[in-house]
């Protein structure tokens, strides 16, 4: 079976929020593929995907899937998509929707602001100033593992 991919995620989603007839952003997508690899390498000590994860002015984000999506911009993503995944990986995935799901794309943003991985990623830079600066696998591993047993 081929690696997971980010996009793969993306897609699975964006598919679960159109079947519930609900709406999903650029914005919030980004956040939800956040804190899936986060949670996948606080519990499994693996990574999700392979993907970089950078430390955007908007909270943290994955190039290649924004890419992807950006003629959405700020809009509901409206594309219909095929969500293939193996039923391990939907499972996380679910677990992810279900503690990080309701919430609106700015209330994402803002947690992911105070958190360590994106905090020390972006240092000192001015709230609103670009960044192409990775995340690392490692210290975002660090951070919600120690969030799991603390």
């Amino acid at each position: 079976m081929k690696p997971t991919t980010a996009s793969d995620i993306a897609k699975y989603f964006i598919a679960s929020f159109q079947k519930k007839k609900k709406e999903i952003s650029n914005l919030k997508l980004q956040k939800l593929l956040y804190y899936a690899q986060a949670w996948h390498l606080a519990l499994y000590g693996t990574p999700l995907f392979e993907d970089s994860i950078e430390a955007w002015v908007h909270g943290p984000v994955v190039p290649n899937v924004f890419r992807e999506y950006k003629r959405y911009a700020w809009r509901p993503i409206t594309e219909s998509v095929e969500a293939q995944t193996t039923a391990d990986v939907k499972f996380h995935l679910m677990e992810v929707l279900g503690v990080y799901g309701g919430f609106d794309a700015t209330t994402l943003e803002r947690m992911t602001h105070r958190e360590g991985p994106w905090k020390e990623t972006r240092g000192t830079l001015s709230p609103d100033e670009p960044s192409n600066r990775v995340i690392t696998q490692e210290s975002i591993k660090k951070y919600f593992s120690a969030r799991l047993n603390g």
